[in-house]
Formats: structure tokens, sequence, C-alpha cells
């Protein structure tokens, strides 16, 4: 997207080319709401399967990293954490070695603010502008393109970029400088892990008292213990039904950004720190690949039933 580029959305004539990095469980749906919104896109990724996904949908499926981006305007990469960030952007093959001046990358994973505090550094000396952008919203949300955009950097590429936003997600907020989303994720990412861990252990108290838990969480979920997690993932827990949205590999690696984080800026997480040790015990019983309300089968280990 150089200066004198159309501004993301301008219309379906004259949308600015897309690149995506990363066609996961999140990435894959995301680069599909895009192409419904009229957006040229060009995917890479290392599964062939996902490929073959986005070009039926319509986009261009890439051989490389250099082949996606070569002439995009926009570069969005969505993948695990901090050190893949690091692999797609830097090196001879990475995006920083062969996108065009004036391009914006905006990295939609979770990673630490830090990382993408360097990676705005390093792909300034190059002319290319960044916006870190995680989301929350979870593989629903990325399907149904409501998520919930939170994003560090200039607010002149923030505002460029809004209408891209727009076809993702629906609360789309700046939150300041490089890093900034990055800092809100982790943030969010506390939140969501400590009410999964607490309608966890919700689940087990009533059932073990012989209450009907659906009837319970259905009342539950009208007042002031209703939650956005509680709405989404009841019926993860109540069918135990563990198929992944998002791993508890992944909130592992998200619980040790926040905590790290707050012990930098001298911030307690006396909850949070227990939280993120059940999500490392679960990972270490081999449940890593469930989806993270799978922190159900450690309350229900913890209270002696079998899983």
């Amino acid at each position: 997207m150089t200066t004198d580029s159309p501004a993301p959305g301008a219309g379906p004539a004259d949308r600015p080319s897309i690149a995506w990095i990363g066609l996961g469980i999140m990435g894959s749906p995301m680069s599909e709401n895009l192409l419904a919104a009229g957006y040229p896109v060009a995917g890479h990724t290392l599964e062939q399967d996902k490929l073959d996904r986005l070009a039926k949908a319509g986009g261009t499926a890439a051989g490389s990293i250099a082949e996606a981006v070569a002439d995009a305007d926009v570069i969005i990469t969505m993948v695990p954490a901090s050190p893949q960030v690091e692999a797609v952007a830097y090196g001879p093959e990475g995006i920083l070695a062969h996108a065009r001046r004036g391009a914006l990358l905006v990295d939609m994973s979770s990673i630490t603010p830090q990382t993408s505090v360097d990676l705005a550094k390093n792909a300034a000396e190059r002319g290319i502008r960044v916006l870190d952008a995680p989301v929350s919203g979870g593989e629903a949300g990325a399907v149904e393109a409501v998520l919930s955009i939170m994003v560090g950097g200039e607010r002149a590429d923030f505002e460029r970029a809004r209408p891209v936003f727009e076809a993702l997600g629906r609360t789309i907020v700046h939150c300041g400088p490089h890093g900034a989303g990055q800092t809100v994720k982790a943030a969010n990412q506390l939140i969501v892990a400590v009410n999964i861990q607490a309608c966890a252990e919700a689940v087990v108290f009533l059932e073990k008292s012989g209450v009907d838990p659906r009837a319970a969480l259905d009342v539950l979920g009208g007042g002031l213990a209703g939650s956005t997690v509680l709405a989404r993932k009841k019926d993860n827990f109540l069918d135990r039904d563990f198929r992944p949205g998002f791993r508890i590999d992944l909130h592992h690696k998200d619980m040790g950004i926040v905590t790290d984080a707050a012990r930098n800026v001298g911030a307690a997480l006396p909850v949070g720190a227990l939280v993120a040790q059940l999500v490392a015990a679960l990972r270490e019983q081999g449940d890593g690949g469930l989806d993270h309300s799978a922190l159900l089968r450690g309350v229900e280990r913890l209270s002696g039933g079998e899983v």
C-alpha cells in the first residue's frame, strides 16, 4: 500500500492486494472473509490442503512467502507465536526481504509485545510499515467475522487499514503504539483463561451436586455470571467436545506472555499465575492439542473423576 495507493476498502474495483501468511484454524476463515469482501488474496502456508482450500474460495495459492508478498499492498501474518513470526518475517526468504517499500505488514498473531516492537523497527528500515493486530473471538469469531481486533502502531496506518479489519471483525480499536495491541491481547488471554477455569469448576460443582448443568448454565448465563466465554463454550463443557478452536498449547504460550510481561512491569497476577500453572499441567498431561475448554478435564481429575 504505497502512498499513492487507494485506501483499503475504497471500492470493489480498487481493493488493495493482500498477502496472507498462515492459513490455520484462524487464518483460513479470515482470509476467506476478505475474499468474500472483494479483496484479492494470495496466501502461503506449509500445508497443501490449506492452500487448496484458499484456491477453492477464490484466492491464489502461493508457493513461497516471496511469491505471496511481492506485489502485495497489505501483508497479513497469522501464525502461532513469536518464533514463527520471526521465521516468516526475517531472513533471505522472509517478508522483509521481498515486500515492496510502502507495503503495510499487519501481524495478527499473538506474540510478545517486544517482538512486535522489534519487528516494526526492523521493517521501518526497509520502508515497510507495521501494525500489531492480534484478535479475540476464536474460530467461531473468525468464521463469523465478528472478531475483536486490538491494534498497535501508527494511527494513520490503523485508519488506512480499518476497512480491512472491518471485513474480519466487529470491535476494532487502536490501543496505542507498537506493541500495545499485543499487551491488550495478553490481558485478554488472562481474562479468558481465568473465566474458562471458573466455568469448568462450576460445571464440576453442579454435576457433583446433582443439579442439571444445562439448566444451571442457562440461568447463570442470563445473570451477572454470564459471559462470552460461557455462551461460546457451554456446549463444549456439557458435551465434552474439546475439538480445538483454540488449543491448550497456544493458551499455554499466551499465559507465558502475560506472566512475563506482568513481571516486567511489576504487576501482580496471583489468580493468573495459578491458572497458568493449571494450563501448563493440562498440557503436560497430554491435552495440549485440545480446545482450551478442556480445562474442565483438569478440574475433573482434581475432583477424583476419570477422563
